[in-house]
């Protein structure tokens, strides 16, 4: 199991850890890369993908080895981020940021709280599917699954409708509350 930090940086979320680090564990465990998964994949995703397939003789793993941190936080505060270290001032709901695996380090993944709750409550969807959703979404850029494109972003959707398909079956949805204001 790998090292794994969560954080909440939004005042009004309850984050239920132990479910969240079972969830993603599942994923790592479960979730693995088929021929049909690598068109989608960034050049380094392809990259890392067929190396893991020829070190193991099976499919690797989807997400790169190493520690991997998730932080939960308001629209400004990523919007923030957004701006910093993309240049785009914009709102967004996910940024990922690549680790190193050089450093046993897998990635970041930074979720926007207020954008799943709006989100949810327009398209009337559970928030804690929604926010999962959200984790699930950097994970897989994590991976390597890239939504800059029509059809990648197609194939993006349907490999969070899986993973969110195996985590339900797995009761390992996380119960997020929000505190009253």
């Amino acid at each position: 199991m790998r090292e794994l930090t969560l954080t909440s940086r939004h005042p009004r979320l309850r984050l239920e850890r132990r479910t969240l680090a079972r969830a993603l564990a599942q994923l790592d465990a479960a979730f693995r890369f088929t021929p049909a998964d690598l068109p989608t994949l960034s050049p380094a995703g392809r990259r890392r993908a067929r190396a893991q397939a020829v070190a193991k003789n099976n499919a690797p793993s989807a997400v790169p080895p190493g520690a991997l941190s998730v932080t939960f936080l308001t629209d400004p505060a990523l919007t923030r981020l957004h701006s910093d270290y993309l240049n785009d001032p914009s709102p967004t709901d996910v940024i990922t940021f690549e680790g190193d695996p050089a450093v046993d380090h897998a990635g970041d993944i930074c979720v926007s709280v207020d954008t799943a709750l709006a989100y949810a409550e327009k398209h009337r969807l559970p928030f804690a599917e929604e926010l999962l959703r959200y984790v699930i979404h950097g994970w897989l850029h994590l991976a390597g699954y890239d939504d800059l494109e029509p059809r990648k972003k197609r194939r993006q959707r349907a490999a969070e409708d899986r993973a969110l398909k195996l985590l339900r079956a797995a009761d390992l949805v996380p119960a997020f509350n929000l505190k009253p204001r």
